[in-house]
């Protein structure tokens, strides 16, 4: 059985949100992951992708251009807040800093597996395109495709390729990451849908205009950070190695400064189109980013 973390992006805190008092959010204990002497994936790190049922090609370009906007040596072409700064903090992680490069994709359009997974046919998948080592397997599933667990207690997972826990070094690492548009955007996708739990606040308007797919970006965004720094349950991480606090999932909910639970903090809006975003990626793309733990600050950061 595959070493994998599962991951809800959404916030459990939201369903607590209620009995929330003032004196809560002044006490702050500090938040520290602990790095368990395993391997981090560094160095040039290739992103093979698998969209498995249909997306149309506007949705996979803003995908793709995101993932090739981490890459630091095209911080130049993107204005700050940029997203490649946001991934520069995996950089003070040890070992170094991780380049993704978009490598092979494949498209499954018509459902080889059918339209309901279970956790095994992830990990069969993220063969299909198996780079090695330093590689990266990205599963994308459409917005009718439900996978065991999506919209209950996770939004996307990220394991390995290895069939069995004490081998998980010897896989490769895969994520997946599922479009709830349709099925869970309150769970999935906020702060651009109305969140199930919690405060009902206006949401956000998505920059890329796709609800399901702005916030694929803040659980892939997550995942790939998760991964880097932990790919085989043996990196950075807080809290037991079959539950853990992450790199990000550390700092769930938090996009700006002044967040609280149910409120996604101070961020940018575009004058013309309403949306926010915090970060500025390739073609002139706009996307909004989740918080980062910072290991030389202990502390979750934010690009504005």
């Amino acid at each position: 059985m595959a070493s994998t973390y599962r991951f809800a992006i959404f916030l459990t805190f939201l369903s607590a949100t209620a009995g929330l008092s003032a004196a809560a959010l002044v006490e702050e204990q500090p938040l520290v992951l602990k790095y368990h002497n395993g391997l981090l994936l560094k160095g040039n790190v290739t992103v093979n992708l698998i969209w498995y049922g249909k997306f149309t090609p506007i949705q996979r370009s803003v995908i793709v251009d995101f993932i090739r906007s981490l890459n630091s040596k095209d911080a130049a072409s993107s204005a700050a807040p940029s997203v490649a700064s946001w991934w520069k903090t995996t950089e003070k992680y040890k070992g170094g800093s991780s380049t993704l490069v978009v490598g092979k994709q494949l498209l499954l359009e018509n459902y080889p597996l059918g339209k309901s997974l279970k956790n095994p046919y992830l990990r069969s998948l993220s063969t299909k395109l198996n780079g090695g080592l330093r590689s990266i397997t990205v599963i994308l599933t459409a917005k009718d495709v439900t996978v065991e667990g999506f919209c209950m207690n996770r939004c996307g997972s990220h394991g390995t390729s290895a069939s069995k826990p004490r081998r998980a070094a010897n896989g490769a690492a895969y994520v997946w990451v599922g479009n709830s548009e349709t099925m869970c955007p309150g769970y999935c996708a906020w702060p651009f849908h109305q969140p199930i739990y919690g405060p009902q606040t206006p949401p956000l308007v998505a920059p890329n205009g796709d609800v399901g797919v702005d916030g694929m970006i803040i659980n892939l965004a997550t995942l790939l950070a998760n991964t880097v720094t932990n790919p085989f349950n043996n990196g950075y991480y807080q809290g037991p190695a079959t539950a853990p606090l992450e790199a990000v999932s550390a700092c769930t909910g938090i996009f700006g400064s002044g967040s609280y639970p149910g409120y996604a903090g101070q961020v940018l809006v575009d004058k013309t189109t309403g949306s926010s975003y915090n970060a500025r990626g390739l073609a002139g793309r706009k996307y909004l980013l989740p918080a980062m733990w910072d290991p030389q600050t202990s502390t979750c950061k934010t690009l504005v």
